[in-house]
C-alpha cells in the first residue's frame, strides 16, 4: 500500500482533499467534453467544409476549451491558496513558523508517488471506505486560547518567582549564620590573646614556651577556618546576587505577560462591548445632569 509519510489523521485529511480535487478534475473534464459534443450538434452539420469554415469552428473550439482550462487552473491555485490559509492560519495561533519548499512540488519521483497513493485509495475494490466524508470545519483558536497560554505562562512564572524568594531566604541565613561563626572565632582569638597575657607571669619560660606554641598553632588553625568562612562567605553572597537578579528577571517577566494579558483582554470584544456600554452610560448621566440642571431654582 502506497503511503506518504504522514500519520493516520493527516493522511486522512489528505486523502479527503483528494476526493475534493478528483470531483472537480471530473466536472471540468465533462465541462470540455461538452465543448466538444455542442460543437458536434452544432456546427457539424454539412457534409463538406471549407478551409476558412474549418479554421473558424477550431478556433471558436480552441477559445471555449482555453477559458474553461484557464479557469479551472485559476480557481484550482486558489483552492490551495486557501487550503495553505487554513493550515498556516493554525499554526500562527501557536506561534508557529512553517516553510514550504517550491522545488518538491516538481519532484517527479514524490509526484508519481503521490499518483499511486491515490490510484490505492481510490481504484483498489477492497479499499474500506473513509467514514468522516463530511469533516467539519477547523475550529479556530480564537483569543481564549492565547489567554490560556499567557495564565499557564504566568503561573509557572510566579511558581519560579516562589522558589526563588525561598532559596533567596535560606542563602541570606546561610550568610546571617556564617558572620556569627566568624565573630565567634574572633572573640575566641581575644580572649585567649587575654588569658595568655595574663598567664605569662605565673608560669615558667619553658610552660611559656610550650603555650606559645600552642597559641601559634590554634592561631594557625583559626587563620585557616578563617580563610575558609571568608570564601564560603563570598560564595554566599555570590549566590545571594546571582538569585536577585533572577528574581528581577523574573518579576519584569511576570510584569511583560501581565501587560501583554492585559492587552489581549482590551482587545477582546467583551471588553469592547463593556466599554461601548459605560460610555453610553455616561452619556446618559450627563444627558440627565443638563436636564435636571433646568429645573433647579437659581440662586
Amino acid at each position: 500500500q502506497a503511503e506518504l509519510g504522514l500519520n493516520e489523521h493527516h493522511q486522512n485529511e489528505v486523502i479527503n482533499y483528494m476526493r475534493f480535487a478528483r470531483s472537480k478534475r471530473g466536472l471540468r473534464l465533462k465541462t470540455v467534453d461538452s465543448c466538444f459534443q455542442d460543437l458536434k450538434e452544432s456546427r457539424l452539420v454539412d457534409e463538406t467544409f471549407t478551409i476558412d469554415e474549418v479554421s473558424e469552428v477550431l478556433s471558436g473550439l480552441q477559445a471555449v476549451v482555453h477559458s474553461e482550462v484557464e479557469s479551472e487552473l485559476i480557481n484550482t491555485a486558489y483552492t490551495n491558496v486557501l487550503l495553505l490559509r487554513q493550515l498556516f492560519s493554525q499554526a500562527e495561533k501557536w506561534y508557529l513558523k512553517l516553510q514550504t519548499d517550491i522545488s518538491e512540488l516538481e519532484n517527479r519521483e514524490l509526484l508519481e508517488q503521490v499518483a499511486e497513493f491515490e490510484k490505492a485509495e481510490f481504484t483498489s475494490s477492497t479499499k474500506k471506505p473513509i467514514i468522516d466524508i463530511i469533516k467539519p470545519k477547523l475550529a479556530p483558536l480564537n483569543e481564549g486560547g492565547t489567554a490560556e497560554l499567557l495564565n499557564k505562562e504566568i503561573l509557572r512564572l510566579q511558581e519560579e518567582n516562589e522558589k526563588l524568594k525561598s532559596r533567596l531566604k535560606t542563602i541570606e541565613m546561610q550568610a546571617m549564620n556564617a558572620l556569627d561563626e566568624k565573630s565567634e572565632l574572633e572573640r575566641a582569638l581575644r580572649d585567649l590573646q587575654l588569658d595568655q597575657g595574663t598567664q605569662k607571669d605565673f608560669i615558667k619560660a619553658q610552660d611559656l614556651s610550650d603555650l606559645e606554641n600552642t597559641v601559634a598553632a590554634l592561631k594557625s588553625e583559626f587563620q585557616k577556618t578563617l580563610s575558609d568562612k571568608t570564601e564560603n562567605q563570598k560564595c554566599l553572597e555570590q549566590s545571594l546576587a546571582t538569585a536577585k537578579h533572577d528574581l528581577l528577571r523574573v518579576q519584569e517577566q511576570l510584569s511583560m505577560a501581565e501587560k501583554e494579558l492585559e492587552k489581549k483582554f482590551q482587545q477582546t470584544a467583551a471588553y469592547r462591548n463593556m466599554k461601548e456600554i459605560l460610555t453610553k452610560k455616561n452619556d446618559q448621566i450627563k444627558d440627565l445632569r443638563k436636564r435636571l440642571a433646568k429645573y433647579e431654582p437659581e440662586d
